[in-house]
């Protein structure tokens, strides 16, 4: 039985498309079966981010209403032979189309085929997050180091905390300008730690590499040059318990991966 891991944060623009597609393409590359669940519900990107959307016909609309079986609507990246899978949202309904006893099933399903189901999350806190957060054993929180982004993270951690998941919820820190933190003009590292107070899995920096990759449908981690390609490398490692120094940005002992995937709550 797998693991579904929620990617969320809240607010809008912090990444958590590129860090679905990133975690999970390093995961597939090490020999993990994973599917990726987009449930931004009429806002589909994340097959633009694989470059995957020609390969798409069916969505996970489809799949609850009972258009198609499961099967026909998963899509598979061809450059990772059988390892790496998509299940895209629909562009064409609203976010009620989907309701959570279908979704229950479909994210069930995909624990019994696959190691992880990485679910992408709509921003905010409503309905579509409600759902994602629901099927999940655990959960990512992306934020970036600014104040608006770290405010709404921390509304998202105190819904998460008290859901009590399996899986304690990990915080990713996304976009981070060295010389920004250098120069006392960003947020620290540590203060958004400590203000967040879940175990920090890793901090990705900003680079246009990323942004460059997602526009032609490739992901950074496939370039070896690039900090953050290697960022999500190391947070996918942490993710199979590989014990990995943090970045030195961060002086934060609040690691908490422990054992095969992350830290199991009691």
């Amino acid at each position: 039985m797998g693991i579904s891991i929620v990617i969320t944060s809240g607010k809008g623009g912090v990444g958590k498309t590129t860090t679905t597609a990133n975690i999970s393409t390093v995961l597939a590359s090490l020999g993990k079966k994973v599917c990726m669940v987009d449930l931004d519900i009429g806002l589909r990107n994340l097959d633009s981010v694989l470059g995957l959307t020609n390969r798409v016909v069916y969505d996970i609309v489809d799949v609850a209403q009972g258009r198609v079986v499961l099967s026909q609507a998963l899509v598979r990246d061809p450059k990772f032979d059988d390892n790496l899978y998509l299940l895209a949202a629909s562009q064409f309904t609203d976010k009620y189309a989907l309701d959570q006893t279908s979704l229950e099933s479909i994210i069930g399903y995909l624990k019994q085929r696959f190691d992880f189901v990485m679910i992408d999350c709509p921003a905010g806190i409503e309905y579509g997050f409600q759902n994602a957060v629901t099927v999940a054993d655990g959960a990512l929180v992306v934020t970036n180091p600014e104040i608006a982004s770290v405010s709404d993270a921390d509304r998202v951690v105190g819904i998460l905390e008290n859901m009590n998941m399996p899986i304690t919820p990990h915080l990713i820190i996304n976009r981070v300008r060295k010389n920004m933190i250098n120069n006392g003009t960003s947020m620290k590292i540590d203060d958004i730690v400590n203000h967040l107070g879940i175990p920090l899995l890793g901090i990705v920096i900003d680079e246009d590499e990323v942004i460059a990759a997602s526009n032609s449908g490739h992901m950074v981690v496939l370039d070896d040059k690039s900090d953050a390609g290697h960022s999500y490398k190391n947070i996918a490692h942490r993710m199979l318990g590989e014990n990995i120094p943090l970045d030195i940005l961060s002086q934060s002992k609040k690691t908490g991966f422990l054992g095969r995937i992350f830290g199991r709550n009691n």
